[in-house]
């Protein structure tokens, strides 16, 4: 504790001169700090060693004093080494402040040696230059007046070589030269005419100026050889006092033809950036240099005497601005026409860059020629151009998908293929549609980069992005791909036409896709790329997905129609070729109805490529065991005494129609679900309905009646797999049966156990 106590003086004694050295107050705190009253605080102004010891006796261990005592050495020593390191520091810089004032010292008495000795030397020449001042001050007027006569004799000497120079500078074609001098010297001559002499150099100079001017005037009808000398001749010649307005007219004159020879020049390139190149580096540049010098000329051209009482400059924009839009629509016009023919919609940023480079070029017009109309006219055949890009890309979506079903139609008709490749088809196409579009909205992103000048435009930004791209390219491609999928329904006949009826399904599967995903991905694509924002009414994701799935219904129907159709036919033939009178005893199922049965396994298999299962109703255990004869089936056995005889075939007819009353009403032309059962289900309906229309139309005999009930008892083995109410079979088949049974001459039912043998076999 003795060691504790003594080692805390020490640090509070070396704590006292550190806040001395970095100017604390004498509490050892900084301002900001807040004062410690603990008397604990070892670095605090109020510390009490004893407090500090009796604390420490009292709440410390043996090891944490030692501890203690142990951090407190390594803190003297660490305040030891600082304190060294903090001596040498200051030694070191105290010397080399000794150092530097020393030298100072050197220094400034040099110094004052140097003032000392330049401010005798500025006395001396003080002195010297008051001297020569007094010296010439009576000489000092006579010199002035002898310089202003040199200045005079000089003035004169030059107007007498006036004529001498001017008809030299002739000779040279230094016309430049000769109406600078001219001008420097008329005034004064103008000023001295009354003088003989003087007017007879006034007389020489007009008479060499005037035929000057002749020539000046026949250069610039000639055209000179340049626009640079074009603009000198002009230029010289409004100096001579030429009427501006002849000059003005002129002048473009003489641009026109030289821009005229250069849109001639533009019509013999045929790459359209070439052409605007070529447009921009010669016409464009052309035009600009003009009207820069025609307003250096005629506009901006400090008005004197005469014309400055005329409106000159007013006179000569209006011809500049009627210049600049006559020939800016006869270069339009040109460059519509070229854009017009670039059809090729393959690589779009060849023609962005060419619109980019235009539309850029005509800035230079605007600044030079503020309230001209040709940026804007400009603008607008970009914009146009914009636009008649959508029209072209969307006839090649267009394009791009009629081929496409090209392409799958005769892969549908290819044997190698079959209906098994149906899914594939569709993945196909679906993919190959979609990569196109985002081909086509990533050429269409062009015009809208960063980089391109007129994407900045309120066009660019707004319409061109929600009515240009998402309406008028997405919008109406979609809207095209339903509608021409409906028109495979409207333009087919009654077994479909030439279309075939698995383009019919995979169409429908399509349609499908696109109104649960593809058309709110294709859309919300698009919103993405070109950040629509819908301020004005465009057409609803939900409409689009509404006409989709309308169309997916359409072409299912059909789908279900035509099957049915071709199965129907295929039964009716088959009815109204067999003479059922006098057929022959029945011994094997009829090839049509096997038929049937392989034509719907294979729609099945088609229908289950593309479409879910659904949903069927519970089976029952005997299914394929149901028989349909009015005579020999279990339900009408429990109808009929087993007394009932063949003659009284209305008693049958009758019960029949009883038991319709409280059957439930089939529709066989009902709308059909999407999923497999129900494609199934109304290609059978519109089957079986025509079965039973056939036979009614048909008069039978006994065994043309048994071979019915076999046909039935055959159809029912396998149809009722298929559909989704096998009730629905059974009732069509009894009806079948007993409008048969009705129009049988002789009706002598076969029996059950023969008609399942005779199908088992078959």
């Amino acid at each position: 504790l003795a060691i504790i106590w003594f080692v805390s003086q020490i640090f509070r004694r070396v704590h006292g001169m550190l806040k001395l050295y970095y100017g604390l107050n004498e509490e050892g705190k900084t301002v900001d700090q807040a004062e410690s009253m603990d008397p604990c605080d070892i670095n605090g102004p109020h510390f009490d060693p004893e407090v500090y010891l009796n604390k420490l006796r009292r709440e410390c261990s043996l090891g944490e004093l030692m501890d203690q005592e142990t951090c407190m050495v390594k803190q003297i020593r660490s305040l030891d080494s600082d304190m060294q390191t903090l001596v040498y520091e200051n030694y070191n810089k105290f010397i080399s402040a000794t150092d530097t004032i020393r030298k100072m010292k050197n220094d400034f008495k040099k110094m004052e040696d140097e003032m000392d000795c330049l401010s005798t030397n500025m006395a001396s020449i003080t002195d010297f230059s008051a001297r020569i001042s007094g010296t010439l001050q009576d000489q000092h007027a006579q010199i002035t007046k002898l310089s202003g006569v040199h200045t005079l004799l000089r003035k004169l000497q030059f107007l007498f070589e006036l004529p001498a120079r001017l008809n030299k500078c002739l000779e040279l074609q230094a016309y430049a030269q000769a109406v600078s001098s001219h001008r420097r010297a008329r005034c004064v001559l103008q000023q001295y005419s009354h003088m003989p002499s003087f007017r007879g150099i006034q007389d020489d100079c007009h008479a060499i100026m005037d035929k000057l001017a002749q020539e000046l005037r026949q250069k610039f009808r000639d055209g000179g050889s340049s626009a640079k000398d074009l603009s000198e001749c002009v230029e010289l010649l409004l100096q001579l006092d030429e009427p501006a307005e002849e000059l003005c007219d002129k002048f473009l004159s003489h641009a026109q033809s030289r821009l005229e020879a250069d849109l001639l020049g533009l019509e013999a390139e045929t790459d359209i950036l070439e052409f605007i190149d070529r447009g921009c580096n010669e016409f464009v540049s052309s035009l600009c240099l003009v009207i820069a010098s025609y307003q250096e000329l005629f506009v901006n051209r400090p008005q004197e005497g005469e014309l400055a009482s005329k409106n000159i400059p007013q006179m000569a924009i209006g011809k500049l601005h009627a210049f600049v839009d006559a020939l800016a629509t006869r270069y339009f016009s040109l460059v519509e026409r070229r854009i017009q023919e670039e059809k090729s919609v393959g690589d779009n940023s060849l023609l962005v860059r060419a619109l980019d480079r235009f539309h850029r070029r005509l800035q230079a017009v605007a600044k030079l020629l503020p309230g001209s109309a040709v940026p804007s006219q400009g603008t607008e055949i970009v914009v146009r151009a914009a636009r008649e890009r959508i029209k072209q890309y969307l006839a090649a979506l267009q394009s791009f998908y009629l081929n496409s079903l090209t392409d799958v139609r005769q892969a549908l008709a290819a044997p190698r293929l079959g209906g098994s490749s149906a899914g594939e088809l569709l993945s196909t196409l679906s993919a190959s549609i979609l990569n196109q579009i985002k081909s086509v909205l990533a050429s269409v992103h062009l015009f809208t980069a960063k980089d391109i000048t007129f994407s900045n435009k309120p066009y660019f930004k707004g319409e061109f992005c929600s009515h240009g791209v998402r309406e008028s390219l997405v919008v109406n491609f979609i809207m095209f791909v339903c509608q021409s999928s409906r028109q495979f329904c409207e333009s087919a006949g009654d077994r479909g036409g030439s279309t075939p009826p698995a383009l019919l399904l995979l169409l429908s599967r399509l349609c499908l896709d696109y109104e649960t995903s593809t058309i709110t991905y294709i859309l919300t694509l698009t919103d993405e790329q070109f950040l629509v924002q819908h301020h004005s009414p465009v057409t609803a994701v939900t409409a689009l997905c509404g006409e989709a799935r309308e169309a997916a219904q359409k072409l299912l129907n059909h789908y279900v129609k035509v099957q049915g159709l071709i199965i129907s036919q295929m039964l009716r033939k088959s009815v109204e070729t067999r003479d059922w009178v006098n057929t022959i005893e029945p011994r094997n199922v009829r090839a049509v109805m096997k038929r049937v049965v392989e034509d719907t396994t294979s729609i099945d298999v088609q229908v289950g490529l593309l479409y879910e299962e659904g949903v069927r109703k519970a089976h029952s255990s005997d299914s394929s065991k149901r028989t349909f004869s009015v005579y020999s089936s279990s339900r009408q056995q429990t109808r009929y005494a087993p007394s009932y005889t063949p003659s009284a075939p209305m008693d049958t007819n009758l019960l029949s129609n009883i038991h319709k009353l409280f059957s439930e009403r089939v529709e066989i032309f009902s709308p059909v679900e999407f999923n497999k059962v129900s494609v199934l289900t109304g290609i059978i309906k519109i089957s079986l309905k025509t079965f039973l229309e056939c036979v009614r139309l048909r008069t039978f005999g006994r065994y043309g009646l048994q071979q019915i009930q076999v046909d039935c008892h055959y159809l029912q083995m396998y149809l009722w797999r298929f559909v989704s109410d096998e009730n629905l079979v059974h009732f069509l088949l009894d009806e079948i049966v007993g409008s048969t049974a009705h129009r049988c001459l002789d009706p002598a039912p076969m029996e059950q156990s023969v008609i399942e043998v005779i199908c088992e076999r078959g």
